[in-house]
């Protein structure tokens, strides 16, 4: 629950609704409902103190669409008024389980088109809207983050196109690099992080998991994960470890240099439950070799902790690691599509991020300071009072 203190002392900007595209509706749904209840309970607590119209609803989603012609072009529709709202336009690029027409033949919808899609509802809710927020978990491009070569910058392009057409805040979730928003200076971008929802959910579904030195390690699976892994060890007050990718540079396989080896630095990890930090899971080729790698050094558990689990080659592979033992429990969220068979593996559990999700959009919509709900160390302090308690 956001601060009720913080939010009795202040005004919203304008009442919020919530505009979802269609490949992030089930997240939308989850977070409305956590919202009306926050709402509720800040009505409550404000007793005598007025009320601002709009306030507290049943509901804060709003109808929209963006259906398409025959030849696969599309519009954008908003089917009720969303004019003098903080609008907040919730949009996962990653979903491709999502289909359209084009000419009679089906296409799975790429981030390319949710991208234009979200650019359709900002275009007709421009001008109507008190102000616009794109909530985007996943950053679009965001894997393409910096120019090495002759090179395109897409998600520094996509940051500044949206800025251009009226986007005040962007919110997003463990973005691969946050400096991107270095392209959209005089705009609002907050990236969150998911740090107590991992450690909360291996409390809830590991027995005897242990946030202390004796028995917990975390693990960096690449230089790029290192200030993840660091803030994540320094809060619990536990050793880190980090491997590091020797890759082949006289060959390019799929757009990149392939992995030679990983090699680890840091200290025994014998014994010890094993937690591998980073933003995403991909094909997952390098965490597999990562877990192995882990268990062959005679770590205990080895737990994988990612914000996105994206799975583009499936879950075969991490099927197989987990029957030979090699992988104990895989931990994502449920900010981006996840493929159904996912969800039944008995290795995964989920990071609900909902609530989170919820408090955030509260915060915003009072234009007070996110640090309340950014900085998660009070509660990853009080879980570990709890848990070494027991």
């Amino acid at each position: 629950m956001p601060n009720i203190e913080l939010l009795e002392k202040s005004m919203p900007v304008a009442p919020i609704r919530i505009a979802a595209l269609a490949g992030c509706r089930e997240l939308a749904e989850e977070v409305d409902k956590k919202l009306v209840k926050f709402r509720k309970e800040l009505v409550a607590a404000k007793k005598s103190t007025i009320i601002p119209q709009g306030y507290a609803e049943k509901s804060f989603l709003v109808d929209c669409e963006c259906p398409r012609f025959g030849t696969g072009e599309g519009k954008g529709y908003i089917k009720e008024s969303v004019r003098g709202t903080d609008l907040y336009i919730m949009v996962d690029v990653t979903n491709y389980s999502l289909t359209y027409s084009v000419c009679g033949h089906e296409n799975h919808m790429s981030p390319d088109d949710h991208y234009q899609d979200l650019k359709r509802i900002i275009s007709a809710a421009t001008g109507k809207a008190h102000r616009i927020n794109v909530i985007m978990p996943f950053l679009y491009e965001g894997r393409q983050h910096r120019r090495t070569k002759r090179e395109s910058l897409d998600c520094a392009l996509a940051l500044r196109e949206l800025s251009a057409m009226g986007v005040s805040n962007i919110i997003t979730f463990d973005a691969h690099d946050p400096r991107v928003q270095n392209s959209i200076p005089l705009k609002g971008f907050d990236n969150f992080f998911p740090t107590y929802q991992f450690l909360k959910a291996l409390v809830k579904n590991v027995p005897d998991f242990k946030l202390d030195n004796d028995h917990l390690m975390i693990i960096s699976p690449d230089e790029g994960a290192m200030s993840r892994a660091v803030y994540f060890s320094n809060i619990l007050g536990v050793e880190m470890g980090m491997f590091y990718k020797r890759r082949d540079y006289s060959t390019v396989v799929n757009g990149k240099n392939p992995i030679v080896a990983h090699e680890f630095l840091g200290d025994s990890v014998e014994g010890k439950d094993v937690v591998i930090i980073d933003d995403m899971i991909s094909s997952g080729e390098s965490m597999l070799d990562v877990a192995r790698q882990l268990k062959e050094r005679k770590a205990g558990r080895v737990f994988v902790c990612t914000t996105y689990g994206l799975f583009t080659d499936g879950v075969a592979k991490f099927d197989e690691y987990y029957e030979k033992g090699w992988l104990d429990r895989v931990i994502t969220t449920n900010l981006n599509y996840r493929i159904p068979e996912l969800l039944d593996r008995p290795y995964y559990i989920e990071a609900n991020m909902s609530k989170y999700l919820a408090s955030i959009i509260d915060i915003i919509n009072h234009d007070v300071s996110v640090e309340k709900v950014r900085s998660s160390n009070e509660k990853i302090m009080n879980l570990m009072k709890k848990v070494n308690e027991q």
